[in-house]
């Protein structure tokens, strides 16, 4: 025997066993070859029943499809954060998210070894919370589901991107997370416009206070104002006092989405709100302060609804101190496969199954697509495709049809997106109307046979952009 072999396997050995991590490492056949204390702690057995013996005799209600060692021997493709549910042979749940990765030697598949956190104290830390929750406020009833402990449970670290533009958005969003100035926030349908206002307000001081969402466009017109600005009793028939979502919020964050939807008689006691803090329940006549940070959102272009009078221009001039334009996803391709991987390691967990890759062929369709509903579409694609294929690798005939129907690399037509074009085209117009009228604000704007203040509007986006 080899003593220097022997004296660094046992190096090895004690390295790995002092790990804080659960270690566990298998043989081609599935057969455990090391499992350090912390893996046998996680798992809830001891180290000599799983050492020499088959990872499904230890873990009897792992199959070869959801234990993700058999899975990483079988693939030779590593799988990274997965979450895995089982029970140990006491029958104990364990819940852990696991690194698994392929041992090769001369490029021969001889095993895997898998580095666990456990995730079972935490969910059981969490449900233990719920309940206190449940009996410190017995009977509140939520004016909207709770989401988080404020309202709102995504932080900016969850906005996934490789983009440059788009990580320069999210720092700008970290930075007016400290302010209470309004925003308005554009984007497409599915861009997620949302996730971006949840974010912010869970980077800013007002994170412990209440996040309240309201959709302007999902309520009536004749009840937004009393949602919004809260009922004095008698106000009308069967009016009782209560509160409104300004008040709710007070302290926190009110989201409005789709403001260019709420009545023009409701937006201009919006704007009263934000110039002087104080609310009038509809059929009172006290006003009461409150401190709400106002963030608004449209799915179309503000100088579009100012046009079309859904948007009062004195209204998006007080909100527009600060703006976030959110991009399609067209427009941040190489975001689509980092996205596809979250979501795939998403409904992983959901579904309970162990998907590792996309073919080249989806990726290449995923690429060519235009993706009309944006990242919300491209996750609903990767949900739709788990729930119909088996084993682990996406393929096309996986592929929702009016995607897989639009078109392969064999197919692309070299344009550009319609929204760059029609920026550039309206750059060049403005160009020409300033040139011929000497930069006339004014002049060039009767030329263009738009509002003045559309064309500042315009000039100020375009300058911010160069």
């Amino acid at each position: 025997m080899n003593l220097t072999d022997t004296k660094d396997k046992e190096i090895l050995h004690s390295i790995l066993s002092t790990i804080d991590e659960g270690i566990h490492a298998v043989d081609a056949k599935g057969v455990t070859i090391f499992y350090n204390h912390v893996a046998a702690k996680l798992d809830g057995v001891e180290g000599e029943e799983v050492l020499g013996k088959h990872v499904l005799d230890v873990f009897p209600s792992l199959t070869v499809e959801t234990s993700t060692l058999l899975k990483v021997i079988h693939t030779k493709q590593p799988i990274h954060n997965q979450h895995q549910s089982y029970h140990n042979i006491r029958g104990v749940l364990i819940d852990t998210v696991n690194t698994t990765l392929p041992i090769m030697v001369n490029g021969e598949i001889v095993g895997a070894v898998e580095i666990a956190k456990d995730l079972t104290k935490i969910k059981q830390l969490s449900e233990k919370l719920l309940d206190l929750q449940a009996k410190v406020e017995p009977g509140i009833s939520q004016p909207h589901p709770a989401k988080g402990e404020s309202g709102a449970k995504y932080q900016l670290i969850d906005i996934i991107t490789n983009d440059l533009s788009f990580k320069q958005l999210k720092e700008k969003a970290a930075k007016v997370a400290q302010t209470s100035s309004p925003i308005l926030v554009y984007g497409e349908t599915g861009t997620g416009k949302e996730l971006f206002v949840q974010a912010i307000h869970n980077a800013s001081p007002r994170r412990s206070a209440p996040f309240i969402a309201q959709n302007c466009a999902a309520i009536p017109s004749s009840l937004l104002e009393g949602i919004l600005f809260g009922t004095s009793k008698g106000s009308y028939t069967g009016a009782t006092d209560r509160p409104g979502l300004f008040e709710i919020a007070n302290g926190g964050t009110l989201f409005l989405d789709e403001i260019n939807s709420m009545p023009l008689d409701i937006q201009a006691k919006l704007l009263r709100v934000l110039e002087n803090g104080l609310i009038r329940r509809v059929g009172g006549t006290k006003e009461n302060p409150v401190n709400v940070r106002i963030i608004a959102a449209m799915n179309e272009p503000a100088e579009k609804c100012i046009e079309e009078k859904t948007l009062r221009s004195d209204l998006y001039f007080r909100l527009n101190v600060v703006n976030l334009n959110i991009p399609p996803l067209r427009e941040r391709k190489g975001d689509i496969a980092l996205l596809a991987e979250h979501f795939i390691r998403k409904y992983n967990f959901q579904f309970g199954k162990l998907v590792t890759q996309i073919s080249d062929d989806v990726l290449d369709l995923f690429q060519d697509y235009s993706w009309p509903g944006n990242v919300r579409e491209l996750e609903h694609a990767i949900e739709s495709a788990m729930n119909i294929m088996d084993g682990h690798t996406i393929s096309i005939e996986h592929v929702p049809q009016h995607i897989a129907g639009s078109g392969g690399t064999s197919n692309r037509v070299h344009l550009k997106p319609l929204r760059e074009a029609l920026m550039e085209t309206e750059r060049n117009l403005i160009t020409e109307a300033l040139r011929k009228t000497d930069g006339n604000i004014q002049q060039a704007a009767k030329l263009l046979n738009i509002p003045r203040q559309t064309l500042q509007y315009k000039l100020t986006k375009i300058n911010a952009e160069n």
